[in-house]
């Protein structure tokens, strides 16, 4: 057995990393650091219910502070998730319903290897937003309908129409927070400003 892996653990919730640390602790593949010793971490592990705007803040701030790879264990991935934690330097994705004490051990040594771990079914979504890049790059008018998911369209229309996030979140059956993240996710993704900006960039461009 090689080098045991320094590994740093970031949680919002005490409890979600007490679990993940208890899974790691017994590993000899893996050296768990405490708080004080975390610049030598080859790997952080970020534990979080969904990709919201305090996980990503938390991302961008292991990128441009920390030298490790950063691993990703999150209890819901949706919509444009995948593209924000990648856009945040995420080298590997766990769903939390999956990752016992081997899958842990698994994804922080590839890692540390330097590879990257995707489930399946993400890296479809991978490939399809490559893809959609691809077209966007070759298409002159730069912006197409495939930069914004259908319920991304369906969400800045009604924005467009003066609804506020509540009747939003009534007309689409979703949650006031879900109405918050979609909105997050494409200003982060297309680097807007707020939601005026987004809906007026999206006329522009005949998204919406």
């Amino acid at each position: 057995m090689g080098p045991r892996v320094p590994v740093a653990t970031y949680a919002a919730d005490p409890i979600l990393r007490f679990g993940v640390a208890h899974q790691l602790r017994p590993r000899p593949e893996v050296e768990l650091l405490g708080p004080d010793e975390e610049d030598r971490a080859k790997v952080a592990l970020v534990v979080v219910d969904q990709v919201d705007e305090d996980a990503v803040q938390l991302l961008l701030r292991l990128r441009r502070s920390s030298a490790a790879r950063t691993a990703l264990v999150v209890g819901r991935f949706e919509g444009a998730a995948l593209r924000s934690a990648i856009e945040c330097g995420v080298a590997a994705v766990l769903r939390r319903s999956e990752a016992d004490q081997d899958r842990l051990v698994a994804v922080v040594t590839a890692v540390a290897r330097g590879e990257g771990v995707l489930p399946g079914d993400l890296l479809g979504q991978l490939l399809d937003h490559v893809g959609q890049l691809q077209r966007a790059a070759l298409d002159p008018r730069g912006v197409t309908l495939s930069t914004l998911a259908a319920r991304e369209v369906d969400v800045l229309r009604l924005v467009s129409e003066g609804f506020d996030t509540n009747e939003i979140a009534d007309k689409l059956s979703y949650s006031e927070r879900t109405i918050k993240n979609i909105l997050y996710e494409i200003n982060t993704r297309l680097r807007l400003r707020n939601r005026a900006h987004a809906v007026g960039y999206a006329m522009r461009n005949g998204l919406i």
